[in-house]
This record gives structure tokens, C-alpha cells and sequence, in this order.
């Protein structure tokens, strides 16, 4: 089972033939042996997420440097998990969620709606989730894998040809390397040959070879991520102009700042105070900025503290029932004052405490 934790991978185009990595957790140090930058994610993550399948909201951010390769970022999002297992907790299918949404809800961002073929596609989480945030499919691109790997007799062509769960921006089927592959050291340049081979000997497949394939992806994410880009920057750029006109007028009231001016000092107190309530809401909703990994804070303590605690304290509470019963009577009735109830409460006398 796969560990919980995020990969993010930024893809730079260098005209140089010289190919590197850099890590963000390793400043300075760059990786020309693509062994090594294996390793070091695999002890990054175990670093994240504990020996025993632990979970991490925290990315581990690779850039990789190369002349065969487009500009673009790609996030590996962990997979929903529906059992936790090890230190994994019991809410982790809501954690996961939750971290998927805040990377695929940003309208800026392609989605990737990788699903086996041997898998039914109705039942497809990621098209699950892709649709909550992308209902029109404006932004969903469907990734079928593991096409070698399907029954002999069935075959994956009417998704393929966008017949069975139509996207707007179609399917395309990719065929990875295997573990045994991976095992057996086998370069990338022979899995994409091979993968290519695949697609033309198939007989299903072979009448859309070419537009299947790792490569044929990569143009196509990187064409259709540009052409997104540009449909969404006249709205940004807008976002933008609004945002340095308000700059500018507020710093336009610094420049006639007066220290003495009781009413601009009441303004910045109120801003102030305002803020820190937009903070303060934010930590109890736990939507900040900043996520505590270390300990429990804001509202996840409260919850806890609500959920935990509370109710055993209740529990050991020692009380008269008879005294309780009247100030409860007392209490319903210094609550409707000189109004009378339309429907009479049942006598405090009545009630079952159990």
C-alpha cells in the first residue's frame, strides 16, 4: 500500500544537454543521478510520513531541468483510502479528500482523472471528484492506465474513444512500467518504446496510436494547460488591476498619515481588530495558511475537546435530579417572562433523563 504524501514535480526547459533535479528540502544540491533522486524521495517520505503509512499534507517539491521535457507543474495527489491501516487514522479518507480539493478546486489547474482499466469506471474516484469541482468538465482530462494489464477478451476502446462516461477533453491510455520492470532497471526510453509498440499491435488500440501515449499526453497537457492559461489571464489580469488600485489608494491615505488624527487612528484600530477576527475565524474553521503538523490547534482542538473530553466529564458530573428538574422549570419559565407558551411544556416532573 502506498504511503500518503504529496509529490510535486516542476518541469523546466533547458537548452543545455546536461539533465538535473533539485530538491526544495535540499537547497543547493543538484541530482545527475536519477537513482539517487529515487532514493531520496523514497527517505523523504518515510522522514513525512513515519515507517508505518503515515500521512503528510506536506509536499515533497522536485525540479527537474532537462531539454526533453515542457514547462509545466505536476502534482501527484495520494489516492483516497477507504481502511487505514498502520498510524494512519481513522478519519484519513476525509483528510485525503481534504487535501485533494485544495489543489484541484484552484480554477488555474488541469485535472488528471487517472483510473485503471481493470477497474469499473462508473465507480472511478477520481472522476468522482474531478466532477464535484468540475461539473462542466472545462478542466478534466480522463487517464486510463494499465491497459496491458486487462482480462485477455476485454478491452478499454469505448472508453478511449469517449463513448462510455464522455469528458469534454476526451481519454488518453498510457501503459507504465511495471514493478518488475522498475526492478529490473528498465529505462524510460525503453518503456515508452514499448508502450508505443503496444498501442500499434493492438488491435483495438492500433487505430488511435496516435493520439495514446505517455508523449502524446505530455503535448497535449502542456497545449491544453497553455490554452487554459490564456483563457483565464484577461480575468486574472482584471483581478490583478483591482487589487493594485486598492494598493494605491490605500497607500495614498499613508502618505497624509498624521499621527494626531484621532479618526484615522479609530480607522487602523478597527482594521486591526477586524483582521484579527478574519485570523481567529479562520484557525477555529482550520482554512489559515499555515497548517500546525506538530500538534492540535484552533478548532481541530476544540472538536476534540467537544468530542473527547466533554462528554466523560458530563459523565462524572454528580447531580441532584430533583434540584435540576426545577431550575430546568424555572429557567423555561423566566424565559417566556409575561408571555405564555401557545403549547404548554410538559412538566419538568415528566421528562425522562435517561
Amino acid at each position: 500500500m502506498a504511503k500518503c504524501c504529496l509529490y510535486s514535480l516542476k518541469l523546466h526547459w533547458l537548452y543545455h544537454r546536461i539533465e538535473y533535479g533539485e530538491f526544495f528540502h535540499c537547497k543547493g544540491k543538484r541530482f545527475t543521478d536519477f537513482n539517487e533522486i529515487r532514493w531520496e524521495i523514497e527517505a523523504e517520505t518515510c522522514r513525512l510520513t513515519g515507517s508505518n503509512r503515515g500521512i503528510s499534507p506536506v509536499p515533497i517539491t522536485l525540479k527537474i531541468h532537462s531539454p526533453h521535457v515542457l514547462n509545466m507543474t505536476l502534482v501527484d495527489l495520494p489516492g483516497i483510502t477507504k481502511v487505514p491501516v498502520g498510524d494512519q487514522p481513522a478519519d484519513i479518507e476525509y483528510q485525503i479528500r481534504d487535501i485533494i480539493m485544495q489543489y484541484i478546486c484552484k480554477e488555474n489547474c488541469l485535472v488528471l482523472a487517472v483510473t485503471p482499466a481493470n477497474t469499473d469506471l462508473a465507480n472511478s474516484d477520481a472522476l468522482k471528484l474531478a466532477k464535484d469541482v468540475d461539473p462542466q468538465g472545462q478542466r478534466t482530462i480522463g487517464v486510463i492506465t494499465k491497459l496491458d494489464l486487462m482480462d485477455k477478451g476485454t478491452e478499454a476502446r469505448e472508453i478511449l474513444e469517449n463513448q462510455l462516461l464522455p469528458l469534454r477533453r476526451g481519454y488518453i491510455g498510457v501503459v507504465n512500467r511495471s514493478q518488475k520492470d522498475i526492478d529490473g532497471k528498465k529505462d524510460i526510453m525503453a518503456a515508452l518504446e514499448s508502450e508505443r509498440n503496444f498501442f500499434l499491435s493492438h488491435p483495438a488500440y492500433k487505430h488511435m496510436a496516435d493520439r495514446m501515449g505517455t508523449p502524446y499526453l505530455q503535448r497535449i497537457l502542456n497545449q491544453q494547460l497553455t490554452n487554459h492559461i490564456r483563457d483565464e489571464l484577461p480575468a486574472f489580469r482584471s483581478h490583478l488591476q483591482s487589487q493594485l488600485l486598492a494598493l494605491n489608494k490605500e497607500a495614498e491615505e499613508y502618505r497624509k498619515f498624521s499621527p494626531d488624527d484621532a479618526a484615522r487612528r479609530t480607522k487602523t484600530l478597527l482594521q486591526l481588530v477586524q483582521r484579527l477576527a478574519v485570523d481567529f475565524e479562520k484557525l477555529i474553521e482550520g482554512s489559515g495558511d499555515k497548517v500546525d503538523t506538530v500538534n492540535l490547534s484552533g478548532g481541530a482542538r476544540i472538536n476534540k475537546i467537544f468530542h473527547e473530553r466533554f462528554p466523560n466529564e458530563l459523565i462524572q458530573v454528580e447531580s441532584d435530579e430533583r434540584k435540576l428538574r426545577q431550575e430546568i422549570n424555572y429557567a423555561i419559565r423566566n424565559i417566556h417572562g409575561v408571555r405564555a407558551a401557545v403549547v404548554p411544556y410538559p412538566a419538568p416532573d415528566l421528562w425522562d433523563f435517561k
